[in-house]
């Protein structure tokens, strides 16, 4: 009788917590006007992965160009074949991306109808071509850029995009982007002067990732490509 009393309490308890923690949700969703969907929080998890990676723009400063490239080439060899190998749902390949990575996908990553692959690709091409075209310290900028700018654009217009501009993309969103990409500019300013280029560089590289599907490219690729090549000529 004894075990079933605190059984009782306990589910009693829970019940409470549960109850709870859903109206400070409300009451935060009500307070800043967010949805903390299940949409958006798989938002995060996939910002927090992309933001992981802020070591690749280090990467490239620190190191000789050819190790870059090399370096990069190989995991990028690597990820493709898992990616390819999680598309033909090969068992080793499902154990090693499909299950770590499979809750952070878009649909359009998940579907096998065609081989679709995901911004890890399109990251890690970046990273390859930045550093084979680029100075380091423009390599550095572009590349971190794209990791900061694109997080800041999809969190802030989940979570306060109200006014849209192009389909899904809000004023919200396009905004903080474009703050973001010149705020990392400014915090490389020992290494690389903001300059009219810059601004022109951030513009840019906000419209490729508003347009991205009117240009067909992968805003991994295109933002920082554009930054990197107006960089590059403008300065």
């Amino acid at each position: 009788m004894l075990r079933l009393d605190l059984r009782r309490i306990g589910y009693i308890e829970l019940k409470k917590y549960n109850r709870r923690y859903k109206q400070i949700m409300d009451r935060l969703s009500e307070r800043y006007k967010t949805r903390l969907s299940k949409s958006f929080r798989q938002e995060v998890s996939r910002k927090l992965i992309h933001l992981s990676s802020l070591w690749i723009p280090l990467f490239i400063y620190y190191f000789p160009t050819t190790i870059s490239v090399a370096f990069f080439s190989t995991i990028l060899a690597i990820d493709g074949l898992l990616e390819y190998g999680n598309y033909k749902r090969w068992k080793w390949s499902r154990r090693t991306f499909g299950v770590m990575l499979h809750k952070t996908l878009r649909s359009k990553e998940l579907t096998h109808k065609s081989f679709q692959p995901t911004g890890s690709v399109y990251v890690l091409s970046a990273a390859v071509l930045c550093a084979m075209m680029f100075p380091r310290p423009v390599a550095a900028i572009a590349l971190t850029v794209m990791l900061t700018s694109d997080a800041c654009a999809a969190l802030f217009g989940k979570a306060f995009g109200t006014r849209k501009l192009y389909k899904k993309k809000s004023l919200e969103g396009t905004t903080a982007f474009f703050l973001c990409t010149l705020f990392v500019m400014m915090l490389y300013t020992p290494l690389y002067p903001v300059t009219y280029a810059s601004i022109i560089a951030a513009l840019v590289a906000t419209f490729a990732e508003m347009y991205e599907d009117k240009i067909d490219i992968d805003d991994n690729l295109s933002v920082p490509l554009s930054i990197g090549i107006i960089l590059t000529l403008l300065n």
